[in-house]
């Protein structure tokens, strides 16, 4: 089933199967569900084309979700980067921009470095 370009899994309940689309998590799809008039724990597959079509209009006309939603964020951070501030300079540098430590943790954003190599103890050889 296809809802606004995005394929959404048949046998999941339609308030979780809508949050494969970006945009839109599980308060707003509980939210379209209730806007849309479609009974909760209902699959996605027993919609009926009523039902789906009722569905696509809500979220084209009040949702903000896929391209334009990523084009806004993308939009964003660029603006972040270009006034230079705290947050568009962590951007820059891939670096977390929301005051998580970075001497541990954050290993896959700094490329996996590790400085430390065992103990520092020197083995001795034994004759």
């Amino acid at each position: 089933m296809r809802i606004v370009g995005i394929n959404i899994p048949d046998n999941k309940r339609i308030e979780i199967a809508l949050t494969y689309i970006y945009g839109i998590g599980r308060t707003s799809a509980v939210e379209i569900m209730k806007a849309s008039n479609i009974k909760f724990g209902k699959l996605a597959k027993d919609l009926t084309s009523e039902e789906t079509n009722k569905l696509k209009e809500y979220i084209e006309k009040r949702v903000k979700f896929e391209g334009e939603l990523r084009q806004i964020v993308r939009g964003n951070i660029k603006r972040l980067k270009e006034i230079q501030c705290y947050r568009g300079r962590r951007h820059e540098k891939k670096l977390p921009t929301r005051g998580q430590r970075t001497k541990t943790n954050s290993r896959t954003v700094r490329g996996n470095v590790r400085k430390t190599v065992g103990s520092g103890k020197r083995k001795v050889e034994l004759k």
